[in-house]
Parts: structure tokens; sequence; C-alpha cells
């Protein structure tokens, strides 16, 4: 089998519980459980998320610090420098804080770093770039910063304050700003990326600013930036628990009905259209930020965000388009080629971690394909490419091994690195790449079981055919927005055969379109992207998703399936 499949024990009692006390179904109550709700008060707030449900900012560490300094800066009519980063998360926290110190009064400008001559970060050359451009006043760094401890030093000499608005771990080493605002420092909610930071400290600055009597400050509307918190979001694929799940829902609620420039064309060249899911932010609307980043400037992204003129939001987000239709292209081949790579030496007995690099290989879609690759061979990996002298790469990683942390264990190998337990970046000499695979992969064989080495399919219930109309579709809905930590309703589905033949469909017929039958009741299955899997014969038991199709004017549920094992022949 493809994956290991991990099914939830049943909790009648506490199912029925929340069953009666929200008056919802028995299925939505057990889908609950196993996310961990049994307080029916918490499960009510997890189905119905509120911006007044948000902590107090002043909880992440050293905000009020943060605050006061920036207050005094607008007091003082100092230049503020946002220093962010190139991906969506940086750019779209940049948009928000730039918005927020024009509208109120701060002198403000913005330096996003430079991927392939500058790095991620705040690196020395970019730290000096951006001083030499805008010299003195306050800088702010925005999604990056936690581990920056020289350029931070560099500044303060030369009479620069720095605040870091960061979630990155901060390592043995972190940086030591005015005030450092990073969740990681933290005992409550670590989970905020830099946009949702971003937003907390807006929301902070406008509640002092309100108390003091400030002008502007008690009329700002601060929801007017969720749909940019919403992106920033999804995009970073931060979990959608807590304090995100209610950003990302009403944010994305925001970003459908946004009238910011930017958004509007964004979502134009996207075709996204009426309702916005997180699936279209993830495929569709961040790709498209991120693409400028990736193969040129981040500053592309950043000016549609921010620009109020809709023709030329228009001319941006069609130059965005252009350059993602080209990171594709390049991503493909590049992919390709690792995948092709990965399979002439990978021995699963073996390898628990991979590293690839290729000189060729394009940084900018490096972290890209590290996904891909960790998609088809379920092991924490690096993909490595090369800019001039630097061979730079891009890590991902699978649930139990923190790549961050195993990167520090790797640190006498590389020149930088940084990230999180998921996603990391590194800067190494070509000549200790292999060095770098071989420690990497011990470190992993000694965290990792091979039991966590078989993709995990989690099953939230067991659930009939009969069971899943379309009223329960609605139902199960409200758990929504699904993604990272919240992942889409799996169910376990018994008792199945064929009602009529399978069929193959798609341009390239890797899709595969069939009917299932429990004795009583009947429903269509899809099953995209089975490649050479065959379909379920005899008597089966199916892991899937249920679905609304809307198609031809008739709506219908289906089922996404995941996987399939046969059981025993059925007594029918």
């Amino acid at each position: 089998m493809k994956y290991r499949w991990e099914i939830a024990a049943a909790r009648p009692l506490e199912g029925r519980l929340l069953k009666d006390a929200l008056g919802i179904r028995e299925l939505t109550a057990a889908c609950l459980v196993e996310r961990g709700f049994v307080d029916p008060a918490d499960a009510r707030r997890f189905l119905d998320p509120r911006l007044r449900d948000l902590a107090d900012p002043f909880r992440l560490p050293q905000m009020d610090r943060a605050v006061e300094r920036l207050l005094q800066a607008r007091e003082r009519s100092e230049r503020i420098v946002l220093f962010g980063d190139y991906d969506v998360d940086g750019v779209t926290s940049t948009a928000l804080l730039s918005d927020l110190f024009r509208s109120l009064g701060w002198l403000v400008e913005q330096y996003l770093p430079d991927r392939f001559s500058e790095g991620y970060g705040l690196t020395q050359g970019a730290v000096e770039n951006c001083h030499a451009r805008y010299p003195g006043g306050l800088l702010l760094a925005v999604d990056c910063g936690s581990t920056s401890r020289g350029p931070v030093s560099w500044l303060r000499e030369r009479g620069v304050d720095t605040l870091v608005l960061d979630h990155h771990q901060p390592g043995d080493a972190p940086a030591e700003p005015v005030a450092f605002v990073n969740p990681q420092l933290g005992e409550w909610d670590r989970e905020l990326c830099s946009a949702g930071l971003a937003f907390k400290l807006a929301h902070a600055l406008l509640k002092v600013g309100r108390d003091r009597g400030l002008p502007g400050f008690a009329e700002y509307d601060l929801r007017g930036s969720l749909d940019l918190v919403a992106l920033g979001t999804i995009a970073d694929l931060v979990p959608l628990t807590g304090e995100n799940r209610i950003l990302a829902s009403v944010g994305i609620q925001r970003l459908a009905a946004s009238t910011r420039p930017g958004v509007v064309a964004l979502r134009e060249v996207a075709g996204v259209t009426d309702v916005v899911r997180v699936e279209q932010v993830g495929y569709q609307l961040g790709p498209r930020l991120n693409a400028a980043g990736r193969l040129d400037s981040a500053r592309r992204a950043l000016d549609l965000l921010l620009t109020p003129d809709a023709a030329k939001a228009r001319s941006l987000a069609t130059a965005l388009d252009t350059c993602n239709r080209e990171r594709q292209a390049i991503e493909r081949q590049m992919s390709d080629d690792a995948l092709a790579q990965v399979r002439a030496r990978f021995n699963p007995e073996r390898d628990f971690a991979i590293v690839e690099a290729q000189p060729h290989w394009h940084i900018g879609v490096v972290g890209i394909v590290a996904s891909r690759v960790l998609r088809e061979f379920h092991r924490p990996t690096l993909i490595i490419g090369c800019e001039g002298s630097d061979w730079r790469g891009s890590g991902r990683s699978i649930a139990g091994f923190d790549l961050a942390a195993a990167l520090r264990g790797c640190d006498d190998l590389l020149l930088k690195h940084g990230g999180h337990a998921m996603a990391a970046g590194v800067t190494v000499e070509p000549s200790r790449v292999d060095e770098l695979r071989e420690r990497l992969n011990r470190i992993a064989q000694r965290s990792l079981t091979p039991e966590q080495l078989v993709p995990a399919l989690r099953i939230d219930a067991e659930a009939v055919l009969s069971e899943m109309d379309e009223a329960a579709l609605a139902e199960i809905s409200r758990l929504e927005p699904f993604g990272q930590g919240n992942p889409a309703v799996q169910l376990r589905i018994p008792g199945l055969r064929h009602a009529r033949p399978p069929q193959r469909i798609g341009k390239e017929q890797q899709h595969w379109r069939f009917t299932v039958t429990d004795g009583k009741v009947e429903r269509e299955c899809v099953w995209w992207n089975a490649g050479s899997r065959m379909v379920p014969t005899g008597d089966f038991e199916l892991a899937g998703v249920p679905e609304l199709n809307e198609y031809g004017g008739r709506r219908s549920v289906r089922i996404k399936v995941l996987d399939w094992r046969p059981v025993e022949p059925l007594k029918r």
C-alpha cells in the first residue's frame, strides 16, 4: 500500500456530547473529537472563528518594546526602513505595515533583498546595501533577522536601531535587536507567520495610539488588511489552527471581496473569481506573487500590493503571470532532473534523508522541487542549486523531523542556515555537499523510525455512503479552511463493491472514475493522478474525501479517492 492508514479510535461518548450540545451530526462531531475538540465551548469557537477571539497582541514577546520604539520614531519623524523578504509572507507583511505607517504619519521605505546577489534575510551584504540607500533611521526586519546577530550589531555601531518581527527559529546565537517579536521565544501560539505577526503589531500600535488619542488611530480599520494576512498565512503553510485559523478564515472572505487594486488584478490574471479557497491561494495566487522573487525581483509583487492605480496593477499582475509561466517551465525540467537523480541511487532501507545538488539548478525554485521530491519519496529533502560561487538550497521535511534543528547539527559543514521545523534554507560549499548528505542522513536515522518513513493517511472517522449527503457536506464545511494542521476531512468507507465498470479519464488517462455501492446507496468516485495504480477489485474499503460536484447545472456528492484496500468478502 502507498499509505499507512491511521484510523482514529472511536470516542462515542465525547462525540455524543458535542452532537447534543451543538446540534450537529454524529459524523461532524466525530471529526471534531479527532481534531482534539471535546469541550463544546472550544468546538463552538472552532466552528465559528471570529476576530474578537484573537488574543491580546501584547502577549507576544517584547511587543511593548517594539510599539514604544515605533511610536518614538513617529514622534521624532525618523524614517523607518521595512526590510522584508522575497516570498509571499514577507511581501504581504511588508505591504501591510507600509499601508499602516503611511496612513498614520510615519516616514517609511521598503527594502527587499535580492535572492541571487544578497541571499535570504539580513545578510551582511544586504544590510550594507540597505544602509547605503537609506542611512540612519530605524530598521524593522520583517520575516527575517532572527539569526542575524552580526548585521544587527553592525547597524547598532552605526547608530541604527533594529527591530525584528519574525517567526523563524532563532537558533543558539540569536540576534540582539532593540525589540525581538518572535512567537518562538514565547509560551503562546508559536505558529503565527510574519503576516499574522504584522497584523498583531498593527493591532498593538492602534490600541496604544487610540488610548493616547493620536490622530487617525481610532479610525483606522485594520480589517481591510486581512486580505494580505490570508495570502501570507496560507502561502507560508503554517498550521491553520489557533490564531491562524481565525486570520485565514476571516481573511479569505476579505480576499474574495477585496477592492485592493493589486489583489483584484492578481485574481483576474489567475482566473480566481467569486469564492476564494485555500487551494486557489496555494496554487494560483501565491505562486504568482512568489514568481517575481524566484526569478527576478520581489519588488514587483510588493508594488502590486501597494499601488492604488488599477491600470498599473493590471500591468504588474500580467508581468507576474508571465514570470510564473517561466518559473513553471524551469520547475518542470528541474523536477524531472532531480527525481531521476534520486531514483538512480535511492535505497529506502538506507536513505532516511535526501540531499541533491547540481550547479545548473536555479536557486529560485529549489524549494518547490524539494517539495516535489518529498512527495514521491517521503524523506526530509534538501535541493541545492548554484548562483555564482554560492551553492544555496532549500529543504522540506516530514512530520516528526525538525529540519532546522537537524541543520544546527550540521553547522560546521554549512556557511549559513535557518528556517523552521518543516522548511529551511542552507548555503554550503560544493565540496561539503557529500558530507552534508551523510551527516543529515545519520541524524535522520537516529530521529526517525521506519514507520515514519511511510506517509500516514489520517482517517477522521468511519462513514457509510448514506451519511454523505449534501447537508452533511455543508456541515463538514464549517471545519474549513482546510490546510496545514487542519486537513480536509478524510473518511474510511467500508463495505463497497463496484456498481459499474471503472473508466480511465484525462488527457493522459492518468485518472480513474468509478461508481461504488454498499448495496443500498451508490456514489461516484474519482481517483486523481492514480497513474499506474489499479482500481480496487472484489470487496474493498476506501479512504476518501467527500466533496460536492457541480457539473452541467447538476449537483451531486462524490468521493475523492485517496487509497483503497481489500476486505474479506461481504455477506449480502
